[in-house]
């Protein structure tokens, strides 16, 4: 990267940084799209819910091909029913208001969180997180929410403002041998080129999730993808479902309010 770009990238997050250290959530998240829109002023803002495709051209053309006949169809309809077992006790078109703040537990509860605590309470096995059947049953909850608007709380709870705080800090924090935060890649380099791929704005990140992509082979999860991008920055990851990645989930989700679900998606 051009010396300049990488003072003015500095600059930028030091400046971003420095407005966000005292915002509140609401104030977050207007700085956040007001950021995305200014870097993307051809870009409608629910467009970002379709990531890196919503910015060049050419794939997004290959990937519109592809959406004629998705690939992760089979796990929609495997999801549906898994969904429909007789101990379902859920809800669909739903997917918009996860993850929330749990006011009786103190914690916050993710979709594939609720598919296991569901399954649990009726005398089931819980599900892997990553990927399998847990990933069928996220995808058929996104497909009956596509369209639904992202409406993520966060509630005036100390609790609840401390685990959002965590996932902000989470997303600006540099981690790994090659000191990247979440923020290098998918908010002050948004758009720019890292080899042959083009990398996505983390506006609209958690909309189309789970994903089928295809350097994995089949359908996954928001958190094994938090984990793949843990490893590329050559960082331990954290616990699928633990902590920190729940913030992170919590704090992108929050960021994403206003747009519409349109999982599950297909990614490279």
């Amino acid at each position: 990267m051009h010396k300049k770009t990488v003072a003015f990238t500095a600059g930028v997050a030091i400046g971003l940084m420095s407005l966000s250290v005292y915002a509140n959530p609401e104030q977050d998240l207007q700085s956040f799209r007001d950021y995305f829109a200014k870097k993307f002023p051809t870009v409608e803002m629910d467009d970002f819910g379709n990531g890196v495709y919503a910015l060049d051209a050419n794939a997004r053309s290959q990937w519109e091909a592809i959406e004629e006949f998705p690939p992760y169809e089979a796990n929609v309809d495997d999801g549906e029913a898994l969904f429909n077992t007789p101990f379902a006790n859920g809800g669909v078109g739903v997917r918009q208001n996860y993850p929330y703040f749990d006011a009786k537990t103190g914690g916050i509860v993710t979709l594939e969180g609720a598919i296991n605590d569901c399954r649990v309470k009726n005398g089931e096995k819980p599900l892997g997180w990553k990927k399998g059947e847990i990933a069928d049953l996220s995808a058929y909850m996104a497909y009956t929410s596509r369209g639904n608007k992202m409406n993520i709380k966060i509630p005036d709870d100390p609790r609840a403002l401390a685990i959002y705080e965590r996932g902000k800090r989470h997303f600006y924090s540099k981690r790994g041998q090659l000191n990247f935060a979440c923020a290098d890649c998918h908010l002050y380099n948004a758009g720019q080129h890292l080899r042959s791929e083009v990398l996505s704005p983390s506006l609209g990140h958690v909309t189309h999730f789970p994903v089928y992509r295809s350097k994995w082979g089949n359908l996954g999860t928001l958190h094994r993808r938090y984990a793949g991008c843990n490893k590329s920055i050559r960082a331990k990851p954290f616990k699928a479902q633990g902590d920190e990645y729940k913030a992170l989930e919590y704090f992108e989700s929050y960021m994403s309010n206003g747009l519409s679900v349109n999982g599950p998606g297909q990614r490279q």
